[in-house]
C-alpha cells in the first residue's frame, strides 16, 4: 500500500488518520482538523495490516469499511477514539474496543430523510413495476403482462421491520402515500403503537400481513439472515421486499430461491452481503430484483453533515473532551487507565 499522504502541511503533536473512505473530497474533515491544529492524514486501507501501517501515531481514526479488530487495536495502543462514517459500526469490534477503553463514535441520525426517501422510492418502484417497464420499453416491447397484477397503494399494507429513527420516518412517508402501515420492533411491546403512530405487531404477524416489507434494523448476531428461508416462506404470495439497512440481514441465497415461488414476488436491494456485487452474481441476472449501489444514505446535504459531524467527534476526542454518539459508552469507564487515554493529550487548544 502506498504510504499515507498527509492532507495537512502544518506540524502538529496530534493526528487524525482517515484509514479508508471512498468520498471524493475531504474539505469538512480538513476544516475541523485545521481549526483545532490537528494533523489530518488520508490513506486507503483494506486489510488489518494496512490499517495498522496507516494509523501508526494517530490519536484517532476515521473508518468507512476497513476492519477495526482486536489485532488492529492492540497495534495502536495510543488510539483515543474510532469514528465510523455512517450509522452502522459492524466493521468495528466493539467488544475489543470497549475492553481497551477506546470509544467508537458514529453519526446515527445524519441520513434519516435520505434513507427513508430511498426506501419509499424503491417500494414504489416495485409497487408500480417501473424498473421492469423501463427495461421492457428499452428492449422494444410494449405491454403490461410482465408486471401484472398491480394493486392500488391504498389497498396494500406496508410493513416496517425496525421502528428506529429511519424506520419511523419511512412509516410516516408510506402512510402519507396511502398505505396501511404496521411495524415490528423487539424494543416495543406487541399491541402498542410507536411514537409515529404505527401499530406494533409480532414479527411473524408482520411477515404474513405485509404487501411491502421494508427493513430498517442494524446488522447484529440477532439480525443476521433475519430474512431467511423461514421468514420468506411466511410472506404473502406476491409480496415485495425492500432492504436499505444492511446486506447481511437478508440471506441472498434464500431470496434467490424464493423469488420464483412468489414469496416475495420482487425485491429492491440497496445493500448486499458482498459489496460491490461480484461480477457474475446471480443477483445481476434476476429480472424481479431492483438493485442500487448502497446509495440510500446519499444526498449532498447528508454527505456534508456526515463528514463534518464525525470529524468534529474525533477532534473532541483528541482534545480530551467526551465525543458525541459513543456507541460503546462503557469504553469511557472501562478502567482508570483506559479512560485516561481520552485526556492524555493535555488541555484543549
Amino acid at each position: 500500500m502506498p504510504a499515507p499522504a498527509s492532507a495537512s502541511t502544518s506540524a502538529s503533536a496530534h493526528r487524525i488518520t482517515i484509514v479508508d473512505c471512498d468520498h471524493e473530497a475531504f474539505a469538512e474533515e480538513q476544516q475541523a482538523a485545521d481549526a483545532a491544529g490537528i494533523e489530518l492524514v488520508k490513506a486507503q486501507a483494506t486489510t488489518e495490516d494496512e490499517v495498522i501501517a496507516a494509523a501508526q501515531g494517530a490519536d484517532a481514526i476515521l473508518v468507512q469499511y476497513a476492519p477495526i479488530t482486536a489485532r488492529v487495536l492492540d497495534a495502536l495502543p495510543d488510539l483515543k477514539a474510532v469514528g465510523r462514517y455512517g450509522v452502522g459500526v459492524d466493521t468495528v469490534d466493539l467488544e475489543a474496543a470497549t475492553a481497551r477503553g477506546v470509544p467508537v463514535c458514529n453519526v446515527p441520525d445524519y441520513s434519516i430523510e435520505d434513507v427513508s426517501d430511498h426506501a419509499i422510492a424503491l417500494a414504489m418502484t416495485l409497487v408500480r413495476g417501473t424498473a421492469q417497464l423501463d427495461r421492457q420499453v428499452r428492449a422494444g416491447r410494449y405491454g403490461l403482462e410482465t408486471i401484472k397484477p398491480l394493486h392500488r397503494v391504498c389497498e396494500q399494507t406496508f410493513g416496517v421491520v425496525g421502528l428506529g429513527r429511519i424506520g419511523r420516518a419511512t412509516a410516516t412517508k408510506a402512510r402519507a402515500l396511502g398505505f396501511t402501515v404496521v411495524g415490528s420492533d423487539p424494543m416495543l411491546e406487541v399491541g402498542s403503537t410507536s411514537d409515529d403512530g404505527t401499530p406494533v405487531l409480532a414479527f411473524e404477524d408482520l411477515l404474513e400481513r405485509s404487501d411491502v416489507l421494508s427493513l430498517h434494523v442494524p446488522l447484529t448476531d440477532a439480525t443476521h439472515h433475519l430474512i431467511g428461508a423461514d421468514a420468506l416462506a411466511r410472506m404473502k404470495h406476491g409480496a415485495m421486499l425492500v432492504n436499505t439497512c444492511r446486506g447481511g440481514v437478508v440471506d441472498t441465497g434464500a431470496l434467490l430461491a424464493a423469488l420464483p415461488a412468489g414469496r416475495p414476488r420482487s425485491a429492491a436491494l440497496d445493500v448486499f452481503e458482498t459489496e460491490p456485487i461480484p461480477a457474475g452474481s446471480p443477483l445481476l441476472e434476476e429480472e424481479n430484483l431492483v438493485l442500487t449501489p448502497h446509495a440510500s444514505w446519499y444526498s449532498e446535504e447528508s454527505e456534508a453533515e456526515l463528514k463534518s459531524r464525525i470529524a468534529a467527534a474525533m477532534v473532541a476526542a483528541v482534545r480530551g473532551e467526551r465525543p458525541p454518539h459513543v456507541v460503546n459508552p462503557d469504553a469511557l469507564a472501562a478502567d482508570d487507565a483506559s479512560h485516561a487515554k481520552l485526556t492524555r493529550c493535555g488541555s484543549p487548544r
